[in-house]
C-alpha cells in the first residue's frame, strides 16, 4: 500500500522520463486523473486513458517529448507531502521558473493550475510544481 498516491505517481513518470518510455501506467485516482488532465492541457503529456478493470482502474499517460529521448518535462516536484501540508493564499501562489512552469494548488473550487488560482482569487494546498 502506497502512503503518497500523488508522490508516487510523480515517481512513476520520472522514472519513465529517464528510462526513455512512451507511456506510464499507474493505478486510478480522482485526484490522479485531474492531475494528469491538467498535465496534458498545459502541454507536458501526449495524451492519457483509463483502462478498466475489476479494482479502480489503471491511468496510463503517454509522454511527450520534443525531440527523440528529449521530455518535454524537464522536472516535476512533490511540494505538499503528507507529513508537511503546503498552504498558500491566494497571494502566496508560487511563479514556477519565473513563468516557464506551472504549480498545480488543491483548491475549494477544486485542482486547478497556478493561473486560474489566481484569475478566481483563491488558494489552497500546493500539490506539485512542474517546469
Amino acid at each position: 500500500m502506497v502512503n503518497d498516491p500523488i508522490g508516487d505517481m510523480l515517481a512513476r513518470i520520472k522514472n519513465a522520463i529517464n528510462a526513455g518510455f512512451a507511456s506510464v501506467e499507474m493505478p486510478n485516482s480522482k485526484m490522479k486523473l485531474r492531475i494528469a488532465e491538467i498535465l496534458k492541457e498545459q502541454g507536458y503529456l501526449e495524451d492519457l486513458s483509463v483502462i478498466e478493470d475489476r479494482l479502480q482502474g489503471i491511468l496510463k499517460l503517454y509522454l511527450r517529448y520534443e525531440a527523440p529521448k528529449r521530455n518535454v518535462i524537464a522536472g516535476i516536484k512533490r511540494a505538499s507531502k503528507p507529513g508537511r501540508r503546503v498552504y498558500v493564499d491566494k497571494d502566496g501562489i508560487p511563479l514556477v521558473r519565473r513563468g516557464l512552469g506551472i504549480a498545480i494548488l488543491s483548491t475549494s473550487r477544486g485542482v486547478m493550475v497556478d493561473a486560474e488560482a489566481r484569475k478566481q482569487g483563491v488558494g489552497g494546498e500546493l500539490l506539485l510544481t512542474v517546469w
